[in-house]
C-alpha cells in the first residue's frame, strides 16, 4: 500500500515490520490501556501478529489503521486511521467504517489526535467516498470523547458490552452528501 497523508505536524503511512518496536513499547503500557479493554502486550510477537493483520486489511480494503509519525523527529507516536470493520459486531454494526486511534503515552494531550482525527475523516469523506463514518470510545475516556466531538462527529447512544463496560458510540454522516 503505497497511501501517505501528511498534516502540518503528522505522517500517517501504513504500518511496515520496522514498526514493532515502538508499538510494542506503547501496547505494554497499561495506561494506554486504560479504556482498551486492560489488555496490554506481553511480547513483541503480538505486535508483529497486529502489523501483519493490519497489513492483510490494507490488501483486502485498501484502508486500515496506520503507523503515525513525528515529521519533526521520525519518532513513531501510535497508529490512527480508519478500519473497515467486518471481523465482529460493536453495539450491533459490522461492516462499517471506524476512525480509530492510540497514542504512546509519552505524546498525549499535545493535538497530536485532533491533527490525525482532521486528516483521517477528510481523507475517508473527500477520497474514500465513504458515507458514514462510526467511532466507539469507552464512556469514561474524556479525552477522545472530546476530540471525537471537536471533529464533528456525533454522540448517538451509550452502549454495554459482554463485560459491562459503558461505551459510547459515534457517528458522522458525510458532508458532502447533505
Amino acid at each position: 500500500m503505497n497511501l501517505i497523508l501528511e498534516t502540518p505536524r503528522l505522517i500517517l503511512r501504513p504500518f511496515e515490520k520496522s514498526d514493532a518496536d515502538e508499538l510494542f513499547d506503547m501496547d505494554k503500557n497499561p495506561n494506554v490501556h486504560t479504556y482498551l479493554w486492560q489488555t496490554p502486550v506481553s511480547t513483541i510477537d503480538e505486535v508483529f501478529a497486529y502489523i501483519e493483520m493490519v497489513q492483510k486489511q490494507y490488501e483486502e480494503r485498501g484502508i486500515g489503521r496506520f503507523s503515525t509519525i513525528l515529521k519533526e523527529t521520525g519518532e513513531l507516536i501510535g497508529w490512527t486511521g480508519i478500519k473497515f470493520v467486518n471481523d465482529h459486531v460493536e453495539n450491533g454494526n459490522t461492516n462499517f467504517y471506524d476512525y480509530g486511534y492510540r497514542l504512546n503515552e509519552k505524546f498525549w494531550n499535545k493535538g497530536y489526535a485532533s491533527e490525525a482525527t482532521k486528516a483521517w475523516l477528510d481523507y475517508g469523506f473527500n477520497e474514500m467516498k465513504i458515507d458514514a463514518m462510526h467511532a466507539y470510545t469507552h464512556a469514561d475516556n474524556g479525552a477522545s470523547n472530546r476530540v471525537l466531538e471537536k471533529h464533528g462527529m456525533k454522540f448517538m447512544e451509550d452502549y454495554f458490552d459482554e463485560d459491562g463496560a459503558k461505551w459510547k458510540w459515534w457517528q458522522m454522516i458525510n458532508p458532502n452528501l447533505k
